[in-house]
Order: structure tokens, then sequence, then C-alpha cells
């Protein structure tokens, strides 16, 4: 586990004039554990977001009145591993603040060890589980799951597109991707239209030639994409090896954003959609905000696990000055309808199942030479925050 200690200064008299009173009694600096594959094959999210922590960090700057000590933990990518060190910490540090996970997996197995050890959790994944049946009173999650995900890019290309009728789909087999697919039949089922086939893959996959094989002799009208990370990079760079999008349309439903079109490059993502969480450009107060840390601090523009950790570290941040203490109970309570300028625009915290209602994207890759400088591969065409009702949601908190 790597410690990071960042600690504003300010003048004794400052302090005594702009500091809330329980940040005057309580000197110890605020534990903040960003959990990670920080190693191993998805090691590049824990890169980018040990950037965005630490631009919430600098952004944040004296606001709690007290130093913010920011610790990572190295998941690997392995649930158990996650778990393991998470109890660690729990154990030895009285660690009980916690943020991040790129896997939906190793999110929902850490987030039962850190609710009943009494803590609280904002993660940014995307099965629905997390908010929904898996609920619990310590987790909150950033990200809109699968379900808005699949509903803010199906549903009006659907519309757009009256002649889409066949749908054929590639799947990761694997909690979210089984997440993704389930919506995704949904809106199919709905629309009354037809989903040709489905092919699963594993985690470890990197050769899609047969799935893409299976997808054209469909006949389906588009390919609709239902995996993350590196399974989507290799399907999608063999994807345009076939020729696919002379054959069909391409729809990634779920797409990290800007890293994932910078290693693919303006020639494949030419005229395909992608959903996402966030973009660079958005044109928020919040995102203004963080774009001006973090281009200040690292000059260039921010990936989706960059803000993505920056935001959670903030509602997180966020939760102990507005509780005035560091006691997860609290800071939980603090949270709860809790509306705040996000970066996609007004957010705002569901109390009863702690997902926080946000904007959904909807992308279109631009051709090589439309783009105005060199992140500008897509336009936004799209977006809306589609989550599910109360009355609809498996979310029963105890």
């Amino acid at each position: 586990m790597d410690r990071r200690t960042f600690i504003q200064k300010t003048s004794a008299t400052g302090a005594a004039i702009a500091l809330p009173s329980f940040a005057i009694a309580q000197t110890k600096p605020f534990a903040y554990y960003s959990i990670n594959a920080f190693s191993g094959n998805f090691a590049v999210s824990g890169k980018f977001s040990d950037l965005g922590v630490r631009s919430a960090v600098k952004a944040y700057g004296n606001q709690l009145g007290r130093p913010i000590d920011y610790r990572r933990i190295d998941t690997e990518g392995n649930p158990a591993i996650a778990v393991r060190k998470v109890q660690q910490v729990i154990d030895q540090d009285k660690a009980r603040h916690f943020g991040g996970a790129a896997l939906s997996n190793e999110a929902l197995a850490i987030m039962k060890e850190i609710d009943k050890n009494k803590g609280i959790y904002i993660t940014y994944v995307g099965a629905d589980e997390v908010t929904g049946k898996d609920c619990n009173r310590a987790t909150f999650r950033w990200t809109l799951p699968t379900f808005g995900a699949v509903n803010t890019v199906l549903r009006p290309l659907i519309q757009q597109n009256p002649k889409w009728k066949r749908f054929y789909t590639i799947t990761g087999q694997y909690v979210f991707g089984e997440a993704l697919l389930r919506n995704t039949k949904n809106v199919l089922t709905e629309g009354k239209l037809e989903h040709t086939g489905n092919s699963y893959h594993a985690l470890a996959e990197k050769e899609f030639s047969g799935y893409l094989g299976n997808a054209m002799s469909s006949g389906a009208d588009v390919l609709v994409v239902l995996n993350f990370g590196a399974n989507t990079l290799d399907l999608l760079r063999q994807a345009a090896s076939f020729g696919i999008k002379q054959r069909m349309a391409v729809v990634v439903v779920w797409f990290s954003g800007l890293d994932t079109f910078q290693s693919l490059g303006a020639d494949v993502t030419e005229g395909m959609y992608f959903g996402v969480q966030y973009w660079h450009t958005l044109d928020t107060p919040g995102n203004k905000i963080f774009l001006k840390t973090y281009q200040e601090e690292f000059k260039e523009n921010p990936r989706f696990y960059s803000a993505a950790d920056y935001q959670i570290a903030t509602l997180m941040f966020d939760a102990a000055k507005r509780a005035g203490s560091d006691d997860p109970a609290a800071m939980i309570k603090a949270l709860e309808n809790y509306t705040y300028q996000g970066l996609t625009g007004e957010e705002q915290v569901r109390g009863f199942d702690h997902q926080v209602v946000k904007n959904y994207l909807l992308v279109k890759g631009k051709k090589k030479a439309a783009m105005k400088d060199a992140d500008d591969f897509a336009d936004v065409i799209h977006s809306s925050r589609a989550v599910v009702a109360q009355s609809d949601s498996e979310c029963k908190m105890i």
C-alpha cells in the first residue's frame, strides 16, 4: 500500500478564523484510501486514478482545515486480494473512508466488508447490483449503472435509425457484461427488434475474429459491443481490419473515453457510437474547476479514470465537511439527497439507494480531418440521466 500525504499550509490566525469548529478540535489528517489496480493487467486504470485523486486533494485545498492523507490500495485487479487488503487496513489502520475500484466484481466484494465495519465507500463501477439488490448503507456510486448506459445509448439511436431492425451482441462473460446484456435485451424486446445472436468472451480474451465473423454472418444491422477496457480495444481493432463498419453500424455501450480513443485513433473510431460517463469538453462549472487543476498539474486532458476518482474523492471530502466530522455514519447522512455541481452538471445523490443521478453521454467518432485538436475524437450527440425508478429498484437498505 502506498501512502501520499498532502498538507495545505495556512497561518495559525487564518486557520482560527476560517475553520469550522470540528476542524480546530480534530487536527489529525483525514485518511482517504483509493482502491484500484495499480499493477497487473488493469494498471492503466490505477495510473489515471492516481492523477484524479491528486487533483481532488489539490483542488480541495484547505477546506477541511487539516491535511488529507491519501493512501493507495493496490488490488492487482483481483477481488480476493482487494478484500484481503481492505480488511488489513481496517484492522491495522482503523481505515474507514474508501473510494475507487475499476472492476465490478472487486467493488461488490469490498463494499460488503466496508459496510460490515461501518465505513463509507464511493465507487464508479457499472454493475446494477451495486445500487440494486446488493446495495448497502455504506456504499455510494457516482457513475450511472448499466441500465442508464444502455438506455442512453440505444434508445435514441433506435429512434434516429428506423432501418435498424437486427442487432448482434458481443459480451464479456463477467458481472458487468451480463448486466449490459440483460438491459440491452430489455430495450430490444420493448422495441420489437430482433436480437440475432450473442457471443460471450472471457475477461482474458484477445482474439475476436470468430465472434466478429458470427456477427457478420447473422445478418445484423448493428453490432452492439458489451465489454470494457482492453477487451474493447482488441475487439475494435480487429473489427476495423475486418471492414465491419462497411457492413453494419457499431455501437459501444460502455467506453472509458479519451484514453481508449487515443489508443485506437480516429481511423478506427470514425462513425462509431460510444457511451461515456465523462468527456473532457463538458462546459460545466464543476468540470471547469477540475480541468484547471488537472491541466495545470499534468499538462494534458483528463481521462475517465482521472475524472471519476477526482469526483468520488471530492464527494468524500464534501461529506466530511458537510457532516463536520469524519464519522462514517454522519458522512453517510450528509451525502444522502445531496445536490452539487459535478463534472457532468448538477448531480444528486439519491437517498434510498445511494445512486448519483448524473448525465451519461452518447458520442460519435469524428473523421480525422474534422478534429480541431489532438483529443477532439468525438461529438456529444445525446445525454440523459436514465436511472431505475424507486418503485422498480431492487435496493432494500436495512
